[in-house]
């Protein structure tokens, strides 16, 4: 089991605070993604967390394997030698001293969970996005390090290939059986694959802990919108309503929606407008007349999460 532990690490670039972190911790065999517009310093800790970021001053505690040895890093490019994806496949067991027989099981299996057993004689520089991104997995899972580092692991892939990976990931992830950390921009993303949220803002940790706590208890405006959630001010507070969480009609916290246009989407129709200066979206109720642009329609918040 392997906590993760981060105390008053700073790094500064050009005068710069890049990442200011008095103290985190992550949890042991759970999944932690990194939340953060980009430029928080969402990468950066990452590499600090794999020993790859010098910092000004503080330390890093793993309590399992205090050195590299004991880090699985997937890249956020891919980083691949000009050689056969076997040969790349093999490479970080050789280099941890990994005997002939455990190497063939554990690439065996990974090749299996991650369908790349048919890729072993390609050059490993010339795959496909998807391919490359299976394979990069695939190296990582290998090793069986008990900390696991994913920077933006789905990120680049096209529609198709992102929704069948998506899907998998949960149990990829659970295949490790190890403390994963991943970086990602996509909160929704985020929702399916992780345990735990930590939220960066200009390179501060601006919430973090159970993704269930943070996602209902968003708190700021900034952590709220990081979520996807749209941030609306109703009877004088400030609220947070996640994806979906606006509808139409009278209800609790109700607001004015002023039409811009109507979305035909084949199977329903959703209404884009504003309500005050914020642009929303709300799916219309079948049946009902459909607006004109600059018509008022009520709404109200069916979800939603007060703000400071």
């Amino acid at each position: 089991m392997t906590d993760v532990e981060i105390e008053q690490v700073r790094i500064e670039r050009n005068g710069s605070i890049v990442l200011d972190v008095p103290a985190l911790r992550i949890r042991a065999n759970r999944t932690t993604a990194i939340l953060g517009p980009n430029g928080s310093g969402k990468t950066t800790l990452l590499r600090v967390l794999a020993g790859l970021e010098r910092t000004h001053g503080g330390r890093v505690r793993r309590s399992a394997s205090p050195s590299g040895a004991g880090v699985a890093y997937v890249f956020q490019e891919h980083v691949f030698l000009r050689r056969s994806v076997l040969e790349n496949l093999e490479l970080g067991l050789r280099l941890r001293g990994v005997d002939a027989a455990t190497r063939r099981a554990r690439i065996a299996e990974s090749a299996s969970l991650l369908d790349v057993g048919h890729l072993f004689d390609r050059r490993a520089d010339r795959l496909s996005g998807g391919e490359a991104r299976r394979v990069s997995l695939a190296r990582a899972l290998c090793l069986r390090a008990p900390l696991v580092l994913l920077d933006e692991p789905l990120a680049g892939l096209d529609g198709r290939i992102y929704a069948r990976l998506l899907e998998e990931m949960p149990q990829l992830l659970k295949a490790f059986d190890a403390t994963t950390i991943l970086v990602t921009h996509d909160p929704l993303e985020a929702l399916q694959l992780a345990d735990d949220f930590v939220v960066l803002v200009n390179g501060r940790v601006t919430a973090c802990g159970d993704k269930h706590q943070v996602a209902t208890n968003p708190r700021s405006r900034e952590v709220a919108e990081i979520l996807g959630y749209t941030s609306l001010e109703a009877d004088g507070a400030r609220i947070a309503v996640p994806p979906g969480g606006l509808r139409l009609g009278p209800g609790g916290r109700e607001l004015v929606m002023v039409v811009e246009e109507v979305l035909d989407l084949v199977n329903h129709r959703e209404l884009v407008g504003r309500v005050g200066d914020v642009r929303v979206r709300v799916t219309a109720v079948a049946g009902d007349p459909i607006p004109r642009r600059g018509d008022r329609r009520a709404v109200h918040a069916g979800v939603f999460y007060p703000l400071d």
